[in-house]
């Protein structure tokens, strides 16, 4: 039986896996990136990746997990018809996930459909397709749904290619309230017009 002074360890080694998993699956894309790359760069043999995550599909599934559970508890927060609530809050709270889990959501905006078949990643965009529904009504106009399409796809393409085309200012470490703002901002002018109105 293993002692916990290897717990920690192995809880390290998962760690690091993840973080590199879900990089490389965000920049090079999940079809492209086999697990014995991922290994390599986090500095594991490939029988780690495999202990423990069992499969490519197990590892991405831990790497988006925690993202999906967290976009699905914002969903439930949208400010329903009546319920008093500012709109541009829970803007601010997208945009704050969306910092916190930009790799996640570039990953999924930009490769969920090429895996559809996997059940994380379908779990993804239905959460998605329900904040789809609660920001356009059901007969929204196709100007409307574009408009939602650019403002999510946008918003996490400029987080995740920020450093390259805006010269770092939006990564989060860098504590930039302004980005911040200005990405509350946008968002909020976008979204407005498809939202449905309240009260």
């Amino acid at each position: 039986m293993p002692s916990d002074t290897d717990a920690a360890p192995r809880a390290q080694a998962r760690a690091e896996l993840l973080v590199v998993a879900l990089e490389q699956f965000a920049v090079d894309g999940y079809h492209a990136t086999s697990l014995q790359q991922i290994a390599d760069r986090a500095g594991y043999a490939k029988s780690n990746v495999l202990y423990h995550f069992g499969s490519k599909e197990g590892l991405l599934n831990a790497a988006l997990s925690a993202a999906v559970d967290d976009l699905a508890a914002l969903v439930d927060t949208f400010p329903r018809r009546g319920a008093g609530v500012d709109p541009r809050e829970f803007v601010e709270r997208f945009v704050d996930y969306l910092f916190a889990h930009r790799l996640e959501v570039v990953l999924i905006v930009n490769q969920g459909q090429s895996l559809a078949d996997v059940p994380v990643v379908d779990r993804a965009m239905a959460v998605i397709a329900r904040l789809a529904l609660e920001i356009c009504s059901e007969d929204a106009s196709i100007a409307e749904q574009l408009r939602f399409g650019v403002a999510l796809a946008g918003a996490a393409y400029t987080l995740v290619a920020g450093r390259t085309i805006l010269g770092g200012t939006l990564e989060p470490e860098d504590g930039d309230a302004e980005a911040r703002t200005a990405l509350v901002d946008i968002l909020a002018e976008l979204l407005a017009p498809a939202a449905r109105p309240l009260g």
